[in-house]
């Protein structure tokens, strides 16, 4: 059998190689970076070896067992809470919004069971059925605290009205009625003691597995290969002939500071009069690290161009239609497979893209023994 491409060396892609390099299949893996990882990566600052998530931080969450011990395989993972501070009109809280938030928010004393009878009297219980991001926050915390820690901050992070925005972007956030200040609900949490890059380079180490960095992958060179997985933009795929997806990217202005800058790993602005959406920390990414001075990144969020690194996947109403175009286009298509957060135009967190990736990287393993034909979508993106 021919070799398999395997186009981006970040967390779908090599998740893939390695389970099909354990049943002996070889891949060559395409990135036209010059480094693993995707936007995973990390590296040390030179000057004070801090771990830097260089493409911004990514926090490992979930509640998938098989997807964590997967991860644990390849790198020793160890204990990471995310707590999140807020800046607003001059004070600092913490989010999601919890019974803290709420108290000095209010400033109240308020009891778990009272807060949350207070909530109820702020949120809008005329607004029955949410149609989008505001009505969604309005029914289910009111408007002052929306419009305190929303509202601005989503219209820096998405460059839109939140109305423009679905309703179920804000079903994520949880209001909690005590003191738990843990960003995430997840069993398991954590980060890869020597950064993601190692974890992903150990995911890469295997004989079956070659890697191509400085190599862009051209749809001619597909007949070279059995099969070929993409995770790069999937209108990329079609050299943008339709027009280009929504996406959003990030600018980062990284500064150093002596000692300590802002106590946290991560702090919020959420006036639409600071023009950057939030500064990080990154030595708190390796609390069990100790270092003197520090690093930071203050980080803007724009509409992505045609040069730019895509991060997030825009997806409004308007992207539908041109989406839909290129998913026809994609189905039309033999003996390859999108994947990831770019390949399928859908917004995902590290365990699931892994997750999906284990999956694919099995129902490609049972076509080859049916016979059967490698769907060009393992999950319906639409």
């Amino acid at each position: 059998m021919k070799a398999i491409a395997i186009v981006g060396a970040g967390i779908s892609g090599a998740v893939i190689a390695r389970l099909l390099a354990e049943q002996g299949i070889k891949s060559v893996v395409f990135d036209k970076r010059d480094h693993i990882a995707g936007n995973c990566h990390s590296e040390r600052d030179e000057q004070t070896q801090v771990m830097l998530h260089v493409y911004g931080p990514h926090i490992f969450h979930t509640d998938d067992q098989e997807v964590w011990e997967f991860v644990n395989q390849y790198s020793e993972f160890m204990p990471y809470t995310n707590r999140v501070k807020a800046v607003y009109n001059g004070a600092v809280y913490s989010l999601p919004v919890n019974l803290h938030t709420i108290n000095q928010f209010f400033r109240q004393t308020l009891s778990p069971a009272e807060a949350k009878a207070f909530i109820e009297q702020q949120a809008d219980k005329t607004i029955t059925d949410p149609q989008n991001f505001e009505e969604q926050a309005i029914s289910m915390i009111g408007k002052e605290l929306y419009e305190a820690f929303f509202k601005g901050y989503t219209l820096k992070q998405w460059g839109c009205h939140p109305t423009e925005l679905p309703a179920s972007i804000l079903k994520r956030l949880p209001v909690r009625f005590n003191y738990n200040d843990n960003y995430f609900n997840h069993k398991y949490q954590g980060m890869p003691k020597e950064g993601y890059t190692e974890m992903v380079a150990e995911i890469l180490n295997h004989p079956n597995i070659t890697v191509k960095l400085n190599t862009a992958f051209e749809q001619a060179m597909a007949s070279e290969f059995n099969h070929v997985f993409y995770s790069g933009p999937l209108d990329g795929y079609f050299n943008y002939s339709e027009g280009r997806l929504g996406y959003r990217t990030l600018d980062f202005e990284q500064f150093s500071a002596e000692g300590d800058y802002q106590g946290t790993a991560v702090m919020n602005y959420c006036e639409e009069t600071v023009p950057w959406t939030r500064i990080t920390e990154h030595k708190y990414f390796s609390p069990w690290e100790t270092h003197e001075n520090t690093v930071c990144y203050k980080e803007y969020s724009r509409l992505c161009g045609e040069e730019d690194t895509p991060y997030y996947p825009v997806r409004l109403v308007k992207e539908r239609s041109l989406l839909n175009k290129y998913l026809d286009m994609a189905q039309s298509l033999e003996s390859i497979t999108f994947v990831g957060r770019l390949g399928t135009y859908r917004y995902l967190d590290m365990d699931v893209t892994i997750r999906e990736a284990i999956d694919v990287a099995r129902h490609f393993l049972h076509c080859q023994s049916a016979g059967e034909t490698m769907p060009v979508f393992n999950v319906d993106p639409r």
